[in-house]
């Protein structure tokens, strides 16, 4: 991932990794698990039989009156099932967890071409409820696919890890200052210090190739020689990581909005400057179309100057947002995030719910009554109360067990005021300290890919959360890819989501013949 989970719904987050050493004493059965060759079966791995053979146990979805998602996988037809793996593949006959699964099965069994696995991206994204929109995205190739949904370890319904943090996401800004940056100090140490006391034993495991381990379990459980396979986001990093420790265990790969897998980690951020400044740009040239609505600026210029006024009383004082039990301050620190957040779609409905959002902080800025839709409420409780906090935990666990940050705060600062001039908005937030500079170092060293994979990357030109050098960089990694590419659009996630019909069939015409266009391709927005 590449950019923080930033919504109810949000599905994909960012961050950067640097060179880890690895930690001999991590495994060595692990690494038999893990990276073993296409003719060995991992079944056979001692200790890890009873995980690979075990029988699931596929009952209903619904956990409540109030379950949403369980109603929706039920109304489609779906079942779930927990999966039992390893906390440690080094000692599998040690603690277990669950990873939650769900299953739309195939209906035509004559055809058949197995099981497609899902990742909404994150890290920390709950996917067991996506199998309904993905078999809508499909069409009448959804027939012939069991599509499974998955919660990774330690998200949602899998076993749970959760820091008990006072917000949902630690991805904010530095603020104009030095005092500001001090504060963002003591709060990202503060983080990781309560997922020591709450999840200290769980924090080393929650890698992504724990969680690729555990999808070949899950692929063995489930009877299967191959399993096909859907990422987004972050999740394209996991589905890399999947094909690079089990070559012969996959069939068709659809990477879509990939990381370069050798930047991403705690540091990515940075990556993403110019990506977000032009989406921003763009933003900015359709609101000030819109100014008889938002009332933000005639010009792309005026809506931008007015944004750094914003920023500029909000370290003045906070911003007072909402009444009663939902009111949040926003300072310097806050209201960049939210703007970053709402860079991730350019569709006029995405922008002009952040127009909304920007139209409601200046009110609060004028000293005005400050009264956000449902929507937004529903951001800020997300981003800056306690109600995600097992979303930004897991997030978080999941980087700082693959990629080491630098420790020193004042390497932070340094960049932070480097960038500040060119770039006041994005700059120190982008370079901001995080949690992982204050984490115990991974267990293992980063996956390197060094096998070719025959896979699809699906890419937009402008996308702001898992760049488009990202997906090139990818590919040229992989030369067997092939890239399908979207120019226009400033968007992050793209098939069966942004609607384009190109880039759609294309996936899907491999996804049912099995076979990679003859050459990458270029959709228009």
């Amino acid at each position: 991932m590449v950019s923080a989970a930033t919504g109810p719904t949000a599905q994909a987050a960012p961050a950067a990794p640097g060179g880890v050493a690895a930690d001999t004493s991590a495994s060595t059965s692990a690494s038999a698990a893990g990276d073993a060759s296409p003719d060995l079966a991992a079944s056979t791995t001692p200790g890890l039989e009873r995980y690979y053979d075990q029988a699931l146990d596929w009952r209903s979805c619904v956990q409540g009156p109030d379950d949403q998602v369980g109603a929706g996988l039920e109304q489609a037809g779906a079942t779930c099932a927990d999966v039992t793996v390893p906390l440690d593949y080094g000692d599998p006959r040690g603690r277990t967890i669950t990873v939650a699964i769900s299953r739309i099965k195939a209906t035509d069994t004559r055809h058949r071409i197995g099981p497609l696995l899902l990742n909404d991206g994150g890290p920390g994204g709950q996917t067991l409820g996506s199998p309904p929109r993905v078999r809508a995205a499909l069409k009448e190739t959804a027939a012939r696919y069991d599509i499974i949904g998955m919660d990774p370890r330690f998200v949602g319904r899998s076993t749970p890890l959760d820091c008990g943090w006072p917000v949902g996401t630690n991805l904010v800004s530095a603020g104009l200052s030095r005092a500001s940056f001090e504060r963002q100090v003591a709060l990202q140490k503060d983080l990781a210090a309560k997922c020591r006391a709450a999840a200290g034993p769980l924090l080393p495991h929650a890698s992504t190739r724990n969680t690729a381990r555990d999808m070949d379990v899950i692929r063995g459980a489930l009877g299967e020689r191959r399993i096909s396979y859907l990422g987004v986001s972050y999740g394209t990093y996991l589905g890399t990581v999947f094909t690079q420790m089990f070559p012969g265990r996959y069939d068709r790969v659809v990477l879509d909005g990939a990381l370069d897998p050798r930047t991403y980690g705690p540091v990515l951020l940075p990556n993403l400057l110019a990506e977000n400044e032009q989406a921003l740009a763009g933003w900015a040239a359709w609101t000030a179309v819109r100014h008889d609505t938002y009332g933000l600026g005639r010009t792309a210029d005026e809506v931008t100057a007015g944004i750094r006024r914003l920023v500029e009383a909000s370290a003045r004082a906070p911003l007072a947002v909402g009444s009663g039990a939902d009111t949040f301050l926003l300072d310097d620190t806050r209201v960049p995030f939210l703007l970053f957040a709402g860079l991730a779609d350019d569709t006029d409905a995405a922008r002009g719910g952040l127009a909304e959002q920007i139209a409601v902080l200046a009110e609060a800025a004028a000293g005005r009554p400050a009264r956000p839709s449902a929507a937004f409420t529903a951001t800020l409780r997300f981003a800056f109360s306690g109600d995600a906090s097992p979303t930004g935990s897991s997030q978080q666990a999941v980087i700082c067990a693959d990629a080491t940050a630098p420790r020193d705060p004042e390497a932070y600062w340094r960049e932070i005021e480097r960038s500040r001039g060119e770039h006041p908005l994005f700059g120190p937030m982008v370079h901001n300290i995080n949690p992982c500079a204050f984490w115990d170092r991974p267990r293992e060293a980063r996956t390197e890919v060094r096998r070719d994979a025959k896979v699809l990357i699906v890419a937009a030109t402008g996308d702001p959360r898992t760049t488009y050098r990202d997906s090139v960089a990818l590919h040229g990694l992989l030369p067997a890819s092939r890239l399908l590419t979207l120019e226009g659009a400033n968007r992050h996630a793209l098939y069966g989501l942004y609607g384009n019909a190109c880039v759609d069939d294309t996936v899907n015409a491999y996804l049912a013949g099995g076979r990679l266009p003859s050459g990458d391709r270029t959709c228009t927005r």
